[in-house]
Order: C-alpha cells, then structure tokens, then sequence
C-alpha cells in the first residue's frame, strides 16, 4: 500500500497545492467544488452536486451497507499579513487531499465487492451548519459508518502519532444587541448606558455555576458601542458570544442561563437585549465499532507506540450533527498528529505535509478494516 501511496504523491502534491491557493468561506466554496468535481470526474468517478449549495459527493458500489467517509471544505476568513482574506488554517485543504488520496488509493486497490462507498465533500463546516445542510438533503440517510479527519495541534499530539478518536465538545456562536436610548452624557438619566449593561452582562455570565465535572466556558468576544463623540452616552450595542462545552447537554443548560441573564437585564435596564445563535456544533459521540477499526489500522500504519488515546478537546465540530441527528450512524474522527504549529486557526499555521499520507493510508485500512468485518458477519449470518 505505501508503494502506491508513493506512486500518487507527486500528484496529490499538485491536488493539496491547488486546494491551499483557492480558499473559500462557508456557502461560497465555487471553486473549490469545480475544481474537486472535474477532477474526480476526469479519474473515472461518478460526481453527485447538490441541487441549492456547494460541495459533492461520489458513489461508489452496491450494497446494502454504506461505508462514508466525509471532509470538510470551506476556509476562515481571517486577518493575514494585514489583509482579511479567505485561509485554509484549519487544514481543511490538507483533509480533502487524504479524501481524495484514499479514493485514488482504493481505486487502485479495487474496492471490495457487495458494499457502497459514498465520499462526502460538505461546505460551510466553519459556520456550523453544512452537515445540518447535507442532512436535510438526506445525503446521510443510507449511511452505516462514517469517517472524518481532523489535523491535530501541536500542543494535542506530537508529530507521527494518531488517535482513533476526536471528542470535541459542543459550541454555540451568538450574535446579540442591546436596544435602548442614547443619552447626553450631563443627563444620563434619559437614556441608557448600553457600556454598562454590557459590563453587568459579563459578570453574569461569569458567574455561571453548573457542573464542575463537565468543561464549560462562555465569554463575550466582540462589544461595540458608541461613536466619536465623546460626549454621548450609547444606548445602543452589538456583541458576540462564544459557549462551548464538552456535551449536548450541557451546553443547553448554559444558554439558557445566558437567556436568562439577557431576560434579566433587559427588564432591570428597560431595554431590548435580543440573542440569535448564527451556528453551533454538537459534542462529539463515538461508536465503539467504528473507534475499533480504525485503532487497528493505526497500528497496522505507524505502530502501537504511535496509536495515543482519543483527544478531548473543547474545539467544535459539525461533523458530529451527523450523529446527533441520525444516531444509528457509527461514526469517528481520525486525529491526526502534524506537527502543527502555532495552533489551529492561526493565520500563519504550518504542519508537515507528509502526515497526509500517513492519514490516507489509515483511512483507507479503516475502511477496508469496516468491509471486511462486514463481509465475515455476512458469511456468518448465512
């Protein structure tokens, strides 16, 4: 497998560098979609769009089990050398690369017979809502196992080691606003201090207690109020939320605090203080089955002393509404150790590209580890 693994660097290479020079946001991944459809199109695979969004899929085989295996493909928009722009610093481009090598991989191999294969590429990951998306358009519907692929930070795993699982945590993304009146900065009676509410509603929220056994934070990221006069006491305000915690559950019981305190302060402070979730991400939840296949292809890969314990991170991902939504699916995450540096989401991340190969040999063992398993109970149920 490493020789063919070899044969198809040079062009995975070209895939990767391509992919890294065209990142696109959420929704708005055009190019990237075109460009990953007419060159699976073009090594013979049959390239399924969606009717109304970006992204694709590929079938392969028949069967009446569907083994998936899914990568993200939107970018950040983020400040780079002094310019916004659109940066792959979540490694997404490196994620569909491995997708796309393992495809060419078991294409060469042949892929096993009496089962269907279904390769996910799904925009808007970093928004929080292209697996809802795909879900609706029930591309999950038919499917048994899934798998994803996640590079991992330095500061989680070393270089050349690999987990068989990723259990991120849930995450919610608010927008708010504080509605009231300005007021003369001589006569602040007449109007609301927007500063102030927003002060009171971080010390709220800082005061949230539930329980400490379960990770959980949430802190305001943006506050904006008020103009260039000095003089004007703003009545008006703009803010945003980050909540994460490390299940479903929780995260629920910590928005409804913040509801709570919004409610609070809105009627102590008689203004509008108006919360809108613009995305969220699920905590993650791992089939014991799917974990199993692909610790053994860890193994078979890089060795026992490589394989780590599945990472618990607070980081997000929408990859687990997959499961939240569709709870037969048997699912989990490859966490793939890179090198990665200075973190995820820093505009000027690096990791060592070599790890992709690495990541395309274990998916694809995983896979064929997932076919296998259920080839033998087919012959055994017969």
């Amino acid at each position: 497998m490493k020789d063919l693994i070899n044969q198809l660097k040079p062009e995975l290479n070209d895939v990767f560098g391509h992919l890294h020079q065209i990142p696109e946001v959420g929704w708005q991944e055009h190019n990237t979609t075109a460009y990953i459809a007419e060159y699976l199109y073009k090594k013979g695979f049959r390239v399924r769009t969606f009717p109304d969004c970006t992204g694709l899929f590929v079938e392969v085989g028949e069967g009446d089990l569907c083994i998936a295996v899914r990568t993200d493909i939107d970018a950040l928009w983020q400040e780079v050398d002094g310019e916004f722009k659109a940066n792959h610093s979540c490694g997404h481009d490196a994620h569909m690369t491995m997708i796309i090598g393992t495809m060419l991989l078991m294409q060469k191999l042949g892929f096993p017979s009496g089962i269907r294969f279904k390769f996910i590429f799904q925009p808007a990951e970093e928004k929080g809502s292209g697996a809802l998306k795909l879900i609706d358009l029930g591309i999950m519907d038919d499917v048994n196992f899934l798998y994803g692929v996640h590079l991992r930070p330095i500061q989680e795993m070393a270089d050349g080691f690999a987990s068989p699982a990723i259990y991120h945590g849930a995450s919610r993304f608010i927008e708010g606003r504080i509605i009231g009146e300005d007021a003369h900065g001589a006569r602040p009676h007449l109007g609301h201090n927007a500063i102030e509410i927003g002060a009171k509603f971080i010390q709220e929220i800082q005061g949230i207690h539930l329980d400490p056994m379960v990770p959980y934070s949430a802190k305001l990221t943006r506050f904006l109020a008020g103009g260039s006069s000095g003089n004007i006491i703003p009545g008006k305000a703009a803010f945003s939320i980050d909540v994460r915690a490390q299940n479903n559950q929780t995260i629920d019981a910590l928005y409804s605090k913040i509801e709570a305190i919004a409610d609070s302060l809105s009627r102590l402070h008689d203004v509008k203080i108006l919360l809108e979730i613009m995305g969220n991400t699920a905590a993650a939840r791992v089939c014991a089955a799917a974990k199993e296949s692909m610790k053994s292809a860890i193994i078979d890969t890089i060795g026992k002393e490589k394989l780590i314990d599945p990472v618990v991170t607070s980081g997000g991902e929408d990859f687990h509404f997959y499961t939240l939504k569709r709870p037969d699916i048997q699912a989990t995450m490859l966490g793939l150790g890179c090198g990665l540096t200075p973190g995820l989401h820093h505009p000027q991340m690096i990791f060592n590209r070599e790890a992709m190969y690495t990541g395309i040999e274990i998916l694809t063992k995983t896979v064929i580890n997932t076919a296998k398993s259920h080839q033998v109970n087919a012959k055994k149920a017969r």
